[in-house]
């Protein structure tokens, strides 16, 4: 038997978060139809990840792939996700998985939301792009983001620079001024968010001045692919150490 994916969300009071968390696990369904995927919250929507847990030791389940549903490795992916995994039932087999980013795959989903949003390839060259993330206090993930502006400058964009919903600086309307300056000659927002919520909104927000705000990433294919990847890799690593046990 394969491996239950699980898929940890972190939950919001906002219905969006929630609709589109499960659209994406419906692609990802859809993406590999004989693994078996289950959606838990940390907080906030249901069902809990303890009480998926507690369902699939219920069920005789013994071994499941937990995937943290996050682009980097911050406080939830480290401390919140692993406690919460401890208290799991002992009769389950529990890998936790790499968080999705930083990936190509997903620089080519918010690339494909700019142009989704009006821009076109022709437009890259004059065009800024200010690379939206929800923030962290984790340095960690800040330098990331940083790296991940860089990486996407190289590909053809007239300057791309990173910006934080909280937690860190600068902000959107910050880096939308900046590039301004730079003399780019139009704007655009990449948020580099999974789903709609209060961050996201405040993005939208700090995105008043710029020409182009694309959505956030929420079910798009090259997202699920990548969540498949991190659980094919998580379940290989798995499987060896049984192998070498």
């Amino acid at each position: 038997m394969k491996p239950v994916l699980l898929v940890i969300a972190h939950g919001s009071r906002d219905p969006r978060h929630a609709a589109t968390v499960h659209a994406l696990v419906r692609r990802v369904r859809s993406l590999r139809p004989g693994v078996r995927v289950e959606t838990g919250f940390l907080d906030f929507n249901i069902p809990s990840v303890q009480g998926v847990l507690e369902s699939l030791a219920a069920e005789g389940v013994r071994d499941v792939v937990a995937l943290p549903l996050l682009l980097t490795r911050a406080f939830h992916a480290k401390a919140d996700i692993p406690a919460v995994l401890r208290e799991a039932p002992p009769q389950l087999r529990i890998r936790q998985a790499e968080v999705l980013g930083p990936s190509p795959l997903l620089l080519s989903a918010l690339e494909r939301r700019l142009y989704e949003a009006g821009l076109t390839p022709a437009d890259k060259s004059s065009t800024g792009v200010v690379l939206a993330s929800a923030g962290s206090t984790d340095p960690e993930a800040i330098a990331v983001i940083a790296d991940i502006a860089r990486e996407w400058r190289h590909t053809g964009w007239c300057a791309v620079r990173p910006a934080f919903a909280s937690a860190a600086l600068p902000r959107t309307e910050d880096a939308v001024r900046e590039l301004r300056a730079l003399g780019c000659a139009r704007v655009a927002v990449a948020p580099y968010v999974l789903a709609p919520g209060f961050l996201p909104d405040r993005i939208a927000r700090g995105a008043a001045d710029a020409d182009v705000l694309a959505e956030v990433l929420g079910p798009a294919p090259e997202v699920a692919r990548v969540l498949l990847r991190r659980y094919d890799a998580a379940s290989a690593r798995a499987l060896r150490l049984s192998v070498s046990a």
